[in-house]
């Protein structure tokens, strides 16, 4: 069986005395018996057989007693011996019965039908609970040792007794035992079918018999009857008796036995050991569970007899047990203490007398919730109050017992006696509490544990009042232990100030509660600050993500970066500003342009829709990395020579300003912010003119004027967007691109032609040869050039061919003539400059006339100007497009080559092409 350590004492006050009472005041003699009504009555039996009644005002405490009037009295201390010396004005004295002559053993409170049973001497007796009525002794059951009333945890988990038609010894003749106020009629039952208002069932143990009995109130409530439901063979030696919904539990110096009341069979359900004190069965009201005792150990039971949960351990073997809302109480030698009932945890210890006084009674209300516990010696009753929980948490916080405030709050709320809005107010006041503590990092924990803590709450904590936000702060919502909120810096301070204080206090021997760990190594202002500052943050950083008003929104994110600057939280700081914010920019610029972070406002002004100062800001921040005359942020740390890169924050501060401008239609704004963009990454500035995400295009004129002359690859790759993804038809655009291609064609060229290292290929053109990577096009220029001019029909072919006649871009000139229909020059571009055949051969095919071939071959047999016949390409050319030449025409050719005499090579190509000719005359 699994035991629960209650090794551990707290110090909870759960109960503190209300008063006392001395029954010798009214009659000489002892108590022997207790029980307290839902009605704060209270009824003492005595070893004279007297029956007393007490009323007793629970809420409202007796003046006199410092205990109820100064939660900073002794009572702060649970081991503290009680005062009993006070009057018992707030008890009154009611009446008082005899029972009998002998001891008053048990008194039985029926309080749903107003009546009272007495157990004495063996016998019962019913009386009135207002002792009234004349009492009346229940003559048919002898040497009763013991009684208890049914308990129902639910309608539903209780069989209906009254179905009982015919029981053990019962015959037609059944009768009502014994009608009050009529005499006994005799022994016997009666058979009840339906039960009335008022009726009232209980069990007995009378020998080794145990009786179920019905008590029946008559309507004029002048006589009852009652009924014997059921009789059952018993255990002998019975010593404590406890009956729940349908089970019967009984308990001897063996060990502990659970009766059906339905069918009487019963079962053990342990055993004792050999050595072991009495056993004790107590009903646990507020869970319907049964507590059986072993010793000094306490094991909660369900109805059938089946452990649930933990056991109790107890320091000493009880005398009573007895119950109040989530703790079960033990008295023993002058003492009670209290245990909850989850947890084990001893969590008050309380003197009332000193040890050798006598066996101790506890009486508790049935209600398992009440505010009244009386406890019985033998010469007086002591009775406690229940401390509201409020005072509770209250008076553990006073004392900076934290954790237990928490634990006690949280079994409350456990329990069903405290709402979710008082959990999460009690973790704000405890944060609070820990914030003037100086421990700030577990006051944060609290405060995101409380569900109804405003972030508006820890403002005057950053800023000052009176500020923008102070009359969003509540006011007045705790209990009054924590100074007002002030400034952090101050809470630091008036802490260290008390941390001093307390250094001084324990020189001299006196505690305070100043943490420990601060008296002996005091921390610095300067490391308190920033854990307040890294804490507040954190709080505020959380609270971003709850649904806020708007003006605790701004509030919010404005402070948060209040603190991020206080502690040069950059990233942080660029991450808030950069993203989407609510923070008030009035409140923020000044401080970040005199604190000389630009970067933050910048990006804050951003946020804010302020572009033209964003803009106008990391223009200044990109000249001054520019210049030199701040070091970059970014690499200063990575260079080995202590260098620092320049390159890098000025491309920062451009593509910052290049993603405001991509969505800038302020076209005056964009073209104003081009011309430095452009010095630093051209990539950027046609990003910017290129961008898709602004509503409205920018004017096409306008940027090209615009554009630095220089900045020839810009101009190139905006015409190139304007015509192949906007499908611009302008023929204007379409000739500027032509001629700007064609122009660093040109250039290009000549760079090639002028190189002194040839072997090191082809250079790239000047205006994309860019080392840092910031190229606009990855192709040569002629390629694209000649791409445009063979797709393009929109540009003026004559104003390009005018540019480039008097350059090497043959190519180029052959397509621009092409397009003029120039076929001759095209040819002679072709077959005789480029010596490109297959290039001539296809655009003879594109002609489509056969006197292009000839023309073509006339062309490679006479070059002119002094060049060799291209014997080969004529050839070839016999050879792949013969069929398409006329014979005769060949062989009119004037002076042909293959009649004049040759060279051995020559020769043997005359031959070949004489050949290929007969080959084609098909002679």
């Amino acid at each position: 069986m699994a035991t629960t350590n209650t090794d551990t004492t707290t110090t909870r006050t759960v109960i503190e005395p209300l008063l006392t009472f001395d029954p010798t005041l009214h009659l000489h003699t002892s108590i022997k018996s207790i029980a307290t009504s839902s009605q704060s009555f209270i009824y003492l039996g005595t070893s004279s057989g007297s029956l007393l009644l007490l009323s007793i005002n629970p809420d409202t405490p007796n003046d006199k007693n410092p205990s109820t009037k100064d939660p900073k009295s002794t009572l702060d201390d649970p081991n503290s011996t009680l005062d009993f010396d006070v009057p018992f004005r707030n008890v009154s004295f009611i009446k008082s019965v005899t029972v009998g002559d002998s001891a008053v053993e048990t008194v039985l409170l029926l309080d749903e039908i107003g009546k009272v049973i007495v157990l004495s001497d063996g016998f019962l007796f019913l009386t009135d609970s207002g002792l009234v009525q004349p009492v009346k002794k229940l003559g048919f059951l002898k040497g009763v040792s013991f009684i208890t009333k049914r308990v129902k945890s639910s309608e539903s988990e209780c069989s209906d007794l009254s179905g009982f038609s015919s029981l053990e010894g019962s015959s037609a003749s059944s009768r009502i035992l014994s009608r009050l106020g009529g005499g006994v009629r005799g022994n016997g039952v009666k058979d009840f079918v339906q039960k009335g208002e008022g009726d009232y069932v209980f069990a007995v143990v009378a020998g080794k018999k145990l009786m179920l009995i019905e008590l029946r109130v008559v309507p004029n409530d002048k006589e009852v009857d009652l009924l014997v439901l059921k009789e059952m063979q018993c255990i002998d030696g019975v010593k404590t008796i406890v009956w729940i919904n349908d089970s019967i539990i009984v308990g001897t110096v063996i060990g502990y036995s659970l009766f059906s009341c339905i069918t009487g069979q019963s079962g053990v359900i342990f055993t004792l050991p050999d050595v072991s004190s009495l056993p004790f069965l107590k009903l646990l009201w507020k869970e319907k569970k049964v507590l059986l005792l072993v010793d000094n150990v306490g094991i909660i039971a369900d109805e059938h007899g089946q452990p649930v949960g933990g056991s109790l351990v107890f320091r000493k073997g009880p005398d009573s047990v007895g119950e109040l809302a989530s703790y079960v109480i033990v008295v023993r030698d002058g003492k009670l203490e209290l245990y909850h009932k989850k947890s084990g945890d001893r969590v008050q210890t309380v003197s009332f007398g000193s040890e050798g006084s006598g066996p101790c009674i506890v009486a508790d209300e049935e209600s398992g919730n009440g505010k009244l516990v009386a406890v019985a010696t033998p010469t007086k009753v002591i009775f406690y109050r229940r401390v509201p929980t409020e005072e509770q948490i209250k008076d553990l916080l006073r004392k900076k017992n934290f954790k237990e405030a928490v634990s006690l709050v949280e079994e409350l709320k456990s329990d069903g006696e405290i709402s979710n809005e008082m959990l999460s107010f009690v973790h704000a006041q405890i944060g609070f509490l820990l914030l003037f503590d100086l421990h700030f990092e577990e006051a944060v924990n609290h405060f995101l544990q409380s569900e109804t803590m405003q972030p508006s709450e820890i403002f005057p904590f950053i800023m000052r009042d009176p500020n923008r936000w102070s009359l969003l702060v509540p006011r007045n919502r705790y209990w009054g232990l924590h100074p007002p909120p002030a400034p952090l810096e101050d809470v630091v301070d008036d802490g260290l100030m008390a941390i001093q204080r307390a250094i001084f206090l324990k020189k001299a021997g006196v505690d305070t509660t100043v943490h420990e760990d601060f008296v002996l190594n005091p921390p610095t202002r300067a490391d308190l600050l920033e854990l307040a500052i890294k804490n507040m943050s954190r709080y505020l950083e959380v609270s971003r993500e709850k649904e806020l008003t708007l003006s605790v929104r701004e509030g919010v994110d404005t402070l948060l970066m209040y603190l991020y600057r206080a502690l040069n939280r950059i990233d942080d700081m660029e991450r808030l500003a950069s993203s989407g914010n609510s923070c008030i920019v009035e409140e923020l610029e000044t401080l970040l342009d005199e604190s000389g972070h630009l970067r933050t406002l910048a990006f804050l002004y951003a946020s804010k829709g302020m572009s033209s100062k964003a803009l106008t800001i990391w223009r200044i921040l990109a000249k001054n990395y520019s210049s030199g005359l701040w070091k970059d942020p970014a690499l200063e740390h990575e260079l080995p020579d202590g260098n620092t890169n320049v390159i890098s924050g000025r491309e920062v501060a451009a593509t910052e300003a290049s993603k405001i401008l991509e969505e800038l239609c302020d076209q005056d704004l964009v073209l104003q912010h081009l011309g430095w963009i452009a010095d630093v990454n051209p990539v950027l500035t046609v990003q910017v003119l290129t961008s898709e995400k602004r509503v409205d295009q920018l004017s096409p004129d306008e940027v090209i004027a615009s554009i630095d002359p220089k900045k020839v690859e810009i101009l190139q790759r905006y015409l190139q967007w304007l015509i192949e993804d906007q499908d611009s038809c302008d023929t204007q655009f379409h000739t500027l691109y032509a001629l700007s291609l064609a122009k660093s064609a040109i250039e290009s060229f000549e760079v090639e032609s002028t190189s002194q290292e040839p072997d090191e290929g082809r250079l790239e053109e000047t205006e994309i040869s860019d080392p840092g990577g910031n190229s606009i096009f990855q192709s040569p220029v002629r390629d694209r050039l000649q791409i445009f001019l063979q797709s393009s029909d929109l540009f003026d072919p004559e104003e390009v061919l005018d540019l480039i006649e008097g350059s090497e871009l043959w190519l180029e000139k052959a397509i621009l003539y092409r397009k003029l229909g120039q076929e001759t020059l095209v040819l002679q571009i072709l077959a005789l400059k480029l010596e490109d055949s297959e290039a001539a051969e296809q655009y003879c095919a594109e002609i489509g006339r056969p006197d292009a071939y000839m023309q073509l071959l006339d062309m490679y047999l006479d070059p002119q100007n002094g060049k060799e016949p291209m014997f080969n390409a004529a050839v070839r050319l016999l050879h792949n497009h013969g069929e398409s030449l006329d014979p005769l025409q060949v062989l009119e050719v004037e002076n042909p080559p293959i009649l004049i005499p040759f060279s051995c090579s020559t020769c043997i190509l005359g031959k070949l092409l004489l050949n290929v000719l007969l080959s084609s005359l098909k002679i």
